[in-house]
């Protein structure tokens, strides 16, 4: 089930911390420029990395459930093992919401998270949505 605009809106709006699986640390990546957003509109990002220590100064977690604490969204990068891992540590998490960006699809994953209840947002980039509709905070 989709979000509609409104339901979007406000989940935007109520969510503090994302965890962002698959993002590196590489200038010019859409990842790091989601990532980077994220951060300038005042989330608390954790990145999940295999390939990167830090990003843009945040340590890095291995794996989703490395991360202590609660999460609000999940925000997807990557497909296969690293997206399965995620969503199972997701739904176990009980996290707010789970966001696959562009060219991140699993049809077995998105059942799996609707059937858990937690809101899913598929093939829209996280960064686009939330200045279309909350703008741009600028921080």
């Amino acid at each position: 089930m989709a979000l509609s605009d409104e339901e979007l809106s406000s989940f935007l709006a109520n969510i503090k911390s994302i965890a962002a699986v698959g993002v590196a640390d590489s200038p010019g990546t859409p990842a790091r420029d989601v990532f980077s957003y994220q951060q300038s509109q005042g989330y608390r990002i954790i990145p999940v990395s295999q390939k990167s220590s830090t990003v843009l100064g945040n340590h890095s977690v291995a794996k989703l459930a490395d991360i202590q604490g609660p999460v609000d969204l999940v925000n997807v990068f990557e497909t296969g093992p690293i997206l399965t891992e995620a969503v199972n540590t997701a739904i176990e998490k009980g996290v707010k919401g789970v966001w696959f960006q562009p060219g991140v699809t699993d049809e077995t994953a998105e059942k799996r998270i609707q059937a858990a209840g937690i809101p899913l947002v598929t093939g829209k980039c996280f960064k686009r949505e939330h200045r279309r509709l909350l703008g741009d905070k600028a921080l």
